[in-house]
C-alpha cells in the first residue's frame, strides 16, 4: 500500500499566491515590498494572509552563508515558508543574457488575476517552454496593438538614452515587479532617470539596452529580440552591482 500525501485545495487547484525573495547572507532583499505585493495579490484573490505570522516564520529561518531562494506561499488552508538553492540557470542568464522570442496576447478578461502572484503558474511556464521550442530562452508578451507587457516570470526594464524605464503595471494590467521598481528608484544614484511607461515592440527594438527583472535572477540582459542579436551593454554589470547582485 502506497503512503497517501494530503494536498490541500489551495495547493491542488492554485487558490493561493507566493513571494519568491532573494535570500541573501545579510537577510531577505527587499522584504518589506514583497510582502506589500503578497498582500495586494491574496486581496485581489480575497485570501486571508497575515503578514505578522510571515514576517515571524521569515525570522524563524536559519541564516544562510550564500544566496538563496525564499518562497513564501500563502493559500486558503495554510502558509508555507521554505528556502532552496538557487538554480543553476538563474546565475547563468544572469551572467550570460538571454534571448527572448515575443508573443502577442489577447484582451485580459474583467476576472483576470494577472496583477495578482498567483500559484496559477503553468501558462507562465508554458510560455517560457514555448519560447524556447523557437530557439529563445524566454518570452515577452505583447499586446495586439503591439505594446510590450512583461515576461511569464519577470518584469520589463529598458534604457533609452539617460532613460531608464519599465512599463507601468496599473495602466497595463499586469503585475508590479519589485526589483524592477528598486531599480527604477536607485537609477539616480548612476545618472539614470528611472520612469514607467508603456513602449512598443519596434521602440523597444531601438532601446540602448533592454533587460528581465526578477527577484532571483536580478537582471537578465537581452542578447537576442525576436532572433536579431543585440550588443551587450556597459550597463548590465554596473546595474546588478547596484542592486547588489555578484
Amino acid at each position: 500500500m502506497t503512503d497517501r500525501v494530503l494536498v490541500s485545495p489551495g495547493e491542488l487547484f492554485g487558490d493561493g499566491v507566493f513571494e519568491t525573495v532573494h535570500l541573501r547572507p545579510g537577510g531577505p532583499w527587499l522584504l518589506d515590498q514583497h510582502l506589500a505585493r503578497l498582500a495586494r495579490s491574496a486581496a485581489l484573490l480575497d485570501l486571508p494572509v497575515s503578514l505578522d505570522e510571515v514576517r515571524a516564520q521569515v525570522a524563524a529561518l536559519p541564516s544562510v552563508t550564500e544566496a538563496s531562494a525564499l518562497r513564501i506561499i500563502q493559500t486558503r488552508q495554510a502558509l508555507h515558508v521554505t528556502v532552496a538553492p538557487l538554480a543553476p540557470g538563474m546565475l547563468r542568464e544572469r551572467r550570460s543574457g538571454i534571448r527572448v522570442i515575443s508573443s502577442p496576447v489577447g484582451p485580459q478578461p474583467p476576472w483576470s488575476l494577472t496583477a495578482a502572484k498567483t500559484l496559477s503558474y503553468g501558462p507562465n511556464f508554458a510560455a517560457r517552454r514555448w519560447a524556447q521550442a523557437q530557439g529563445g530562452d524566454d518570452l515577452l508578451w505583447v499586446t495586439m496593438e503591439g505594446y510590450a507587457l512583461e515576461g511569464p516570470t519577470a518584469s520589463l526594464v529598458w534604457l533609452a538614452g539617460d532613460g531608464l524605464h519599465s512599463v507601468p503595471p496599473q495602466e497595463a494590467a499586469i503585475l508590479a515587479g519589485t526589483t524592477a521598481a528598486e531599480l527604477l528608484s536607485r537609477g539616480p544614484a548612476v545618472g539614470l532617470r528611472g520612469s514607467y511607461r508603456m513602449v512598443t515592440l519596434d521602440e523597444l527594438a531601438r532601446a540602448d539596452a533592454i533587460w528581465f527583472a526578477s527577484a532571483l535572477r536580478g537582471l537578465a540582459e537581452v542578447i537576442s529580440l525576436d532572433g536579431v542579436p543585440r550588443a551587450r551593454s556597459p550597463w548590465t554589470p554596473r546595474l546588478l552591482e547596484l542592486l547588489g547582485f555578484d
